[in-house]
């Protein structure tokens, strides 16, 4: 059994994470990415806060009818490129999947943050404190440009 550690990030349109979940690096990416979607709350000025995406931009290790299927359920629009073995009909996903590049610039940001290369707490929930003060960090830095 390997060891290791998963981050799972939600982020906007901009590359600001609105979630963070921290697992075991054995778990499935597509559970561990619907509990990080339960976990997103956007505040609004009237309201409750929002929970749902209009839409979510995800890699092939996403490609799953049990997960395109609850998305679609919670009236999110999956923009996921297909696996090679996929059958049936193809969706156009490749120009909302053109916008991925930002999810990945926000796990470079988290790079910068040399805590978090190595994970060097024996904690779990020391590491996702860590994981999440870097958020705030990056919230800071975009919101202040």
């Amino acid at each position: 059994m390997g060891k290791g550690t998963k981050r799972m990030l939600v982020v906007d349109g901009n590359g600001i994470p609105l979630a963070l979940s921290i697992s075991r690096a054995s778990r499935a990416e597509v559970k561990l990415a619907q509990e990080t979607l339960e976990r997103v709350r956007v505040p609004r000025r009237r309201g409750r806060p929002r929970k749902r995406p209009e839409r979510l931009v995800a890699d092939k290790a996403y490609d799953c009818d049990r997960f395109r299927g609850w998305l679609r359920r919670k009236g999110v629009i999956p923009c996921i490129p297909p696996r090679r073995n996929r059958r049936g009909r193809r969706k156009r996903w490749e120009d909302e999947y053109r916008k991925r590049w930002r999810v990945e610039r926000t796990f470079a940001w988290l790079g910068n943050f040399r805590r978090l290369v190595v994970r060097w707490e024996r904690l779990a929930m020391m590491y996702e404190a860590f994981c999440i003060l870097a958020c705030i960090i990056i919230c800071l830095r975009e919101l202040l440009k």
